[in-house]
């Protein structure tokens, strides 16, 4: 049985005796969607073992939700399963969430699988380091593994405070031999190297701090564990160079600020992390303006420039070390909830460009589809972005709720 499989059964044992066994009489819901997605690439592929240039896979994430009639109690459980037709790493399931909540007056308890977003700028999300990200997703950074943890929060008017307990480490998704949206070498995600002995044992701690003052939304935080995006070790496998993923252990502080005026959004994010190889600072600026009522109708345009810098320059490996981000967000706020969301990030240390689109519309009450873009071009043989070089492409998804 497994470390995360032993923690998950652990937490949901404690949540049960914790709980008050008062009004226990409760509703019932289910509800998820399925979807299908089909991945066209402008390219022939640039490594070997990848031979598609057109990619299908599909995709069930049930969830269900059981809520006490007094609403104290809830328990949450979503699942996630992906079969990918060519990537055997792509074909994974996990626990996005099974977790027991409850609520009194002035605070909440959680415990469980959950997962927990921080941060408010769009192109870079630096301050979001509570759960793993899902790489054989996509490579956005959006996706999220589920992460185990006892969560307190304590309701106050000078804001809520957010306590941390998080046992039982996630090692991040990476794409297979056949998977498209790879590095050249391949990642051996069987032998991952850790700095700490627990290794995936590791209880992490995390606690922050959030609240509104007029127009500003502000969030601090402190976290010390293992870190969730690992440098790579290589070693000889069989003759075949492989990369290990090395996780090591890390503190980081970080806030996040966004200011709401009129029809400005102004972001802001930055963090400094102290690791036995790296202590630096980074951070993520931004605006948003929204034109509402475009000509005279129903839709609201949103024009986003952001940028983002790191202090370890080229050397620190982040895509984001000295990079401008321009996009815009249109919601035609009709029946269908037709959006699209499009922008190009420039990397101004490599003169590399990329650009991203996400448009999507949903037809009657159930079904939604929607058409992603991703255009790689990198001007530089020392950029990361250079490993994407072939692998430009369009994405088609078709989502059926329910």
């Amino acid at each position: 049985m497994s470390r995360m499989r032993l923690c998950l059964y652990g937490l949901m044992g404690a949540a049960t005796v914790l709980a008050p066994h008062q009004g226990l009489a409760a509703d019932f819901s289910y509800s998820g969607r399925v979807g299908a997605e089909l991945r066209a690439f402008f390219d022939d592929p640039a490594f070997a073992g990848q031979e598609q240039n057109i990619n299908v896979s599909a995709m069930v994430e049930p969830e269900f939700v059981w809520q006490s009639d007094d609403g104290a109690h809830a328990i949450n459980f979503k699942p996630f399963f992906r079969v990918d037709q060519h990537d055997d790493e792509r074909t994974h399931g996990d626990i996005r969430e099974l977790a027991w909540e409850y609520y009194a007056d002035d605070w909440e308890l959680r415990a469980g699988v959950r997962k927990v977003y921080w941060g408010v700028t769009e192109f870079q999300h630096l301050v979001d380091v509570i759960n793993q990200t899902d790489g054989v997703e996509d490579i956005d950074g959006e996706d999220k593994l589920g992460q185990p943890m006892i969560n307190l929060s304590l309701v106050r008017d000078w804001g809520i405070v957010d306590v941390f307990i998080l046992p039982g480490f996630r090692e991040r998704t990476f794409p297979g031999e056949e998977g498209r949206l790879r590095a050249g070498v391949l990642i051996d995600t069987d032998n991952a190297l850790y700095e700490d002995c627990d290794e995936e044992s590791h209880v992490d701690f995390a606690l922050r701090w959030t609240h509104t003052l007029g127009d500003y939304d502000v969030g601090v935080h402190a976290f010390n564990g293992t870190q969730r995006d690992p440098t790579f070790v290589a070693v000889d496998d069989n003759g075949n160079t492989v990369l290990r993923p090395f996780y090591a252990q890390m503190t980081q502080v970080g806030v996040d600020l966004q200011a709401t005026i009129e029809s400005w959004l102004w972001k802001f994010e930055a963090i400094h992390r102290d690791t036995d190889d790296d202590d630096y600072l980074a951070s993520q600026a931004g605006l948003e303006y929204t034109f509402y009522g475009v000509r005279g109708g129903d839709a609201d345009l949103g024009v986003l420039v952001e940028y983002g810098w790191d202090e370890r320059g080229e050397d620190g490996g982040s895509s984001f070390q000295n990079d401008v981000s321009v996009g815009a967000r249109l919601a035609l706020n009709d029946v269908n909830s037709t959006e699209l969301l499009a922008g190009f990030i420039r990397d101004l240390d490599y003169d590399s460009l990329s650009f991203q689109m996400e448009a999507s519309r949903r037809f009657g009450e159930s079904w939604k589809l929607s058409l992603d873009a991703r255009v790689f071009s990198p001007d530089d043989e020392r950029d990361p972005l250079t490993a994407f070089d072939k692998d430009s492409h369009l994405q088609f998804t078709a989502e059926y709720y329910y």
